[in-house]
C-alpha cells in the first residue's frame, strides 16, 4: 500500500531535531552515520501554529560533525500527513530530495525514506544524515527523528 510506512522493529533511533520554534529554520544537532545502514527514515512532526510554510530538506555529509554537507544527490520516497488529529494515514508524495508544508495551522508529520545506495553521494564519502528547516515562523514547532536500519544488527554507534 501506498500510505504504509513500515519501519523494523529493531532499528536505531537518532534525535535530530529536538521540538523547538523554527522562526529562522535550523539544522539538525547531529548527523547520524549511515555506513552501516540499508535504509533509515527521517520523521518530522511540525505542530504549525502559524500559517506560513516549512521547508524541510534531508542533507548528506562526510562526518557525523556535518562536514561538506550538501543536498542528497537524489530524490527519496516522501509520506505525509497534513493533520494527525482528524487521521492517521500516510499519504505518499512526488519523490523529491526536499518536501515544503502546507501552509494549514495544523500538527504534520513527514517521513523520509532514505536508502544511502540511491538517495547519498556514496561514493565520495556522503555517508551521514541529517535535517535543515526553513525559515518560517515562531509558532510553528518542528522535530525530527532518524530511524536506521543496520545491515548487520548492532554494528555501533551511528554518532561516531
Amino acid at each position: 500500500k501506498t500510505n504504509m510506512v513500515h519501519i523494523p522493529n529493531k532499528v536505531k533511533p537518532v534525535n535530530l531535531l529536538a521540538p523547538a520554534a523554527d522562526a529562522a529554520g535550523r539544522t539538525s544537532s547531529v548527523y547520524a552515520s549511515l555506513k552501516n545502514a540499508v535504509r533509515a527514515w527521517i520523521v518530522v512532526y511540525i505542530t504549525q501554529g502559524n500559517a506560513a510554510t516549512v521547508q524541510l530538506d534531508p542533507v548528506q555529509a562526510t562526518a557525523v560533525a556535518g562536514t561538506g554537507s550538501k543536498a542528497l544527490t537524489n530524490a527519496c520516497q516522501i509520506w505525509s500527513n497534513l493533520d494527525v488529529a482528524t487521521n492517521d494515514t500516510l499519504t505518499a508524495r512526488t519523490a523529491a530530495k526536499t518536501y515544503t508544508t502546507d501552509a494549514g495551522v495544523k500538527n504534520k508529520i513527514i517521513v523520509f525514506k532514505i536508502d544511502p545506495a540511491e538517495t547519498m553521494d556514496i561514493a565520495n564519502s556522503f555517508d551521514c544524515i541529517g535535517i535543515t528547516t526553513g525559515a518560517s515562523n515562531a509558532a510553528n514547532i518542528t522535530a525530527a527523528l532518524l530511524f536506521v536500519d543496520e545491515k548487520y544488527g548492532d554494528a555501533g554507534n551511528i554518532t561516531d
